[in-house]
């Protein structure tokens, strides 16, 4: 089985068989069926709720045979760690502890406001500063412009 005849960059006459590529030969062959790389999707935590946690958990606790609970594991797809997490959880509250999701606890909303309002009495307290060196500024040039304009010859009539 023997596929077309090819010339290659010196240009010989080279015999390649059905499908067998090379990049040297002839181009670049595209893979039917394989995504680009930038496409593929990166792996996702599973997520599970109480409820399938407490559905698991009972049928653990009612298997008796050995072998049984393995079975189990591998038909819903779990290892045994997620098993004594889940039993942990369900001993120290139930659905609670269950339910409650991973990661972060979301902040309170008081603590955002709380530090909305610190900003703007920061920003108050500095517009009032520079309030109050204006006024400071404003009253030194009334001063000045006062003793500039003062008519000097009204000092000397008014001593006599």
């Amino acid at each position: 089985m023997l596929g077309m005849e090819r010339r290659d960059a010196a240009g010989r006459g080279v015999e390649r068989a059905v499908g067998e590529r090379n990049g040297a030969a002839g181009g670049s062959a595209l893979l039917v069926g394989v995504a680009g790389p930038e496409l593929v999707e990166g792996p996702r935590r599973r997520r599970f709720t109480a409820e399938y946690k407490l559905r698991v958990l009972r049928e653990v606790d009612a298997c008796s045979r050995p072998g049984e609970i393995g079975a189990l594991l591998r038909r819903e797809g779990l290892y045994s760690s997620l098993l004594t997490e889940w039993r942990r959880a369900r001993e120290t509250g139930a659905l609670q502890a269950l339910g409650r999701p991973r990661g972060r606890r979301p902040s309170d909303p008081r603590d955002a406001q709380i530090a909305a309002l610190e900003r703007r009495a920061e920003r108050a307290e500095a517009e009032l500063e520079k309030a109050r060196k204006v006024i400071e500024v404003q009253g030194n040039v009334s001063a000045l412009l006062g003793e500039l304009l003062e008519p000097r010859g009204a000092e000397g009539s008014t001593k006599r």
